[in-house]
């Protein structure tokens, strides 16, 4: 059994147009509502948790809904192509709204956009585990991982050549070169993934195990045993923790970087492209670690990374370009975790409940980005945007413990002949 990486690669360009809007997202859009319509620093972190709040209600929904749908085209493509379309159909209104000072547009467009956002990303994400075999899946989630991490480097690119310094710089040239990058990696993924008679060819080959597919009396799918359960429920808990911390750090990162370091234009975005680039080189790295260490292992290590990071770049009361250092080592554990994570709460699942699952996923991660911005933003606001990194530092450490008691959702590692054998392609 070997993973396809080609198909792999071409799946994950869902990922990547996904990862190059929130990256956007993250850095400009609290810079317009802050520099533009002077926005403070409690209401631009309730208005940064609303996407959250739409997907933790959504993501199940929309999950759930691909899982049962059976088009021409397959459970998850049409839902990327229309949350594709109708997403950058609303978010090219943001610059123009920024550009004319004009609130209610900015805010319609706004809704508009992270609306369409939601209806597509746990279809995108699903979209991997349909077409992988499980015990493949950290490795495939690895590139789909890479992928995503492309698309945010191109964003951080753009922010960092293309917005100029000033007191208000226009953001239109960064929208245009996203919505040009979503566009064409949705075209390319419809026009040579069929997802159909591959998903088909999948279950047929890589049938689930012995028992996986047990149904109670009255038809529906049999809960999972008790410690499967206690897993989840840890794991999910784990992932609320480590997402408080890491999405507290890329939201604020762009001002804290302004105000605590004295950053202009740009500048903030080659920090963040750092961890990003150190992510790329460590994805299938930590893909083929994991299986050999185990999915929960590798997961450990990268938080631990993330938890010395943080704490050294809380000492730098400017930027140094050591600190460099530090992004990359948050990039190499955020890749460990992000790698693992997300194929462990799948493990858990019935074959035909993927999206279920998936969806389940994002709703702690998207819960937690409802939280962060808002408790974060009151410390930035009222205490001090020092409390940035020991905010993190606190959940970081928290997810460690309750990471340590999960005891499923490890796949069996599959025993190599030969150590070549990790990269090999099926054509």
């Amino acid at each position: 059994m070997k993973l396809n990486y080609k198909r792999t690669f071409l799946v994950g360009l869902a990922f990547l147009s996904i990862s190059a809007f929130w990256q956007m997202y993250d850095s400009i859009i609290p810079l317009i509502m802050q520099n533009t319509f002077h926005l403070n620093e409690s209401l631009i972190g309730g208005i940064m948790a609303l996407d959250n709040v739409l997907a933790v209600f959504l993501l199940p929904i929309i999950g759930t809904l691909s899982d049962k749908v059976d088009t021409p085209l397959g459970k998850r493509t049409p839902f990327i192509l229309g949350g594709t379309a109708a997403a950058v159909a609303c978010m090219m209104l943001l610059p123009h709204a920024d550009a004319t000072k004009n609130l209610p547009l900015f805010v319609i467009a706004l809704g508009l956009t992270l609306l369409s956002m939601a209806m597509y990303r746990s279809p995108a994400v699903a979209l991997m585990p349909d077409l992988t075999p499980k015990p493949l899946r950290s490795s495939a989630n690895a590139v789909i991982n890479l992928m995503g991490a492309v698309g945010g480097v191109c964003a951080l690119a753009l922010i960092r050549f293309a917005v100029p310094a000033g007191e208000h710089p226009s953001y239109a040239s960064v929208f245009t070169g996203v919505a040009a990058m979503m566009i064409g990696a949705v075209v390319i993924l419809l026009l040579t993934v069929r997802e159909r008679p591959l998903a088909a060819q999948i279950a047929r080959n890589y049938p689930d195990e012995p028992g996986q597919e047990a149904s109670a009396p009255d038809g529906k799918s049999a809960p999972l045993p008790k410690d499967v359960m206690r897993s989840l429920r840890l794991i999910l808990v784990s992932i609320f923790l480590w997402f408080t911390a890491y999405n507290a750090v890329t939201t604020a990162f762009s001002r804290y970087a302004i105000t605590v370091w004295k950053m202009e234009g740009g500048g903030f975005a080659s920090c963040l492209m750092v961890a990003t680039v150190s992510a790329i080189l460590s994805y299938i790295p930590i893909g083929a670690l994991a299986s050999r260490i185990g999915r929960k292992k590798t997961i450990l290590m990268g938080l631990c990374m993330m938890l010395i990071s943080y704490s050294a770049v809380f000492f730098y009361p400017t930027y140094n370009v050591t600190a460099n250092f530090f992004f990359a080592l948050i990039g190499c554990g955020w890749a460990a975790v992000g790698v693992n994570s997300l194929p462990m709460v799948v493990e858990m699942s019935k074959g035909s409940e993927i999206g279920k699952y998936t969806g389940l996923y994002y709703t702690f991660s998207m819960t937690a980005q409802i939280f962060t911005p808002v408790v974060s933003g009151l410390l930035l606001q009222y205490i001090s945007y020092n409390t940035l990194f020991p905010y993190a530092i606190f959940f970081t450490s928290c997810a460690i413990i309750t990471m340590s008691q999960v005891r499923h959702g490890d796949a069996k590692p599959m025993p190599k002949k030969r150590a070549l054998e990790n990269f090999d392609i099926d054509d």
